[in-house]
């Protein structure tokens, strides 16, 4: 059985800044000492979307709180690659609470672009996105809350437009770029004229999804390594599955079933943006194994 790797797969940019700020924060609190103290270090939700990297942080004394209003006075709270609505990082600092600003760059810079763009021109933001994502919360914050999200075309044929209003297109930074360009084109319809569009999704996902696009060519089945909570590493997995490839999404190589690869001459191998390097190899590995056994 042939493997064929992607090799965009794992860690992007801002999942290594988040995890490189998180383990210097925890350096420094070891060292003096704080949590003998008491004083905590922890983050606001999973700092990323692996429940097996966040377990490992736990074990060293990282707490993650699920509410700004678990915070304490003197706590260290690193916010995560997702980011925060603006109302939310205020309360950590009113509660007393050191804040370590570990959101991505990328998503930082759609922050800051629909904050400017609502500035200049006002109007309603249409976000492409999960309503639920941490980081759409963020985003919708910096649009005053003006804002309509959807995630399918469906749902947005759901939003009623008023054709007096002004609108702007953005997309959650890790969505589907060609859905994103589908939205637009229909947002242009519904309204009668190019609606401004934001260009928020990153280069690491547009690299990844076109990776597995190009893989589909020459594969039958994919394996996508990457959290159950995940929403990129999903949406890589429906990209397989849009070409017509099956996908498997796991966590590890002990969610591998030998039976899903009878008959299957070549598997794509890919992974999430806050999947591992080692997580990749032990899959990599399995597969490898497996094909090496005899039929």
């Amino acid at each position: 059985m042939k493997i064929v790797r992607a090799k965009t797969a794992g860690f992007c940019m801002g999942v290594s800044l988040a995890l490189r700020q998180l383990d210097a924060a925890l350096k420094t609190h070891e060292h003096a000492g704080a949590l003998q103290r008491g004083t905590r270090l922890a983050t606001l939700g999973p700092v990323i979307h692996n429940p097996r990297v966040i377990a490992e942080y736990a074990e060293k004394g990282v707490v993650c709180l699920n509410d700004a209003s678990q915070a304490r006075h003197g706590d260290v709270v690193l916010v995560r690659a997702h980011g925060v609505p603006r109302e939310v990082e205020k309360d950590l600092l009113e509660r007393g609470a050191t804040v370590i600003d570990a959101t991505c760059p990328k998503v930082k810079k759609a922050q800051l672009a629909i904050a400017a763009e609502r500035a200049k021109n006002g109007g309603t933001l249409l976000l492409y996105g999960e309503v639920d994502h941490p980081e759409v919360k963020g985003l919708v914050s910096y649009a005053d809350g003006d804002a309509r999200v959807f995630l399918t075309c469906a749902e947005f044929e759901a939003v009623t437009l008023d054709p007096g209003r002004e609108y702007f297109l953005a997309a959650q930074t890790t969505q589907d770029i060609l859905g994103f360009e589908a939205i637009c084109a229909r947002a242009a319809e519904r309204l009668g004229h190019d609606v401004p569009m934001l260009r928020t999704i990153c280069d690491a996902t547009r690299k990844r999804q076109a990776e597995v696009l190009e893989l589909a060519r020459e594969v039958a089945l994919f394996v996508v390594v990457g959290g159950s909570n995940s929403g990129n590493t999903r949406r890589l997995a429906e990209v397989a599955e849009g070409q017509g490839i099956p996908a498997l999404r796991v966590e590890d190589a002990g969610d591998l079933d030998p039976a899903s690869f009878r008959g299957v001459a070549a598997v794509g191998l890919t992974a999430g943006a806050s999947t591992p390097a080692e997580h990749i190899d032990a899959v990599e590995t399995w597969l490898e194994n497996l094909g090496a056994s005899p039929a």
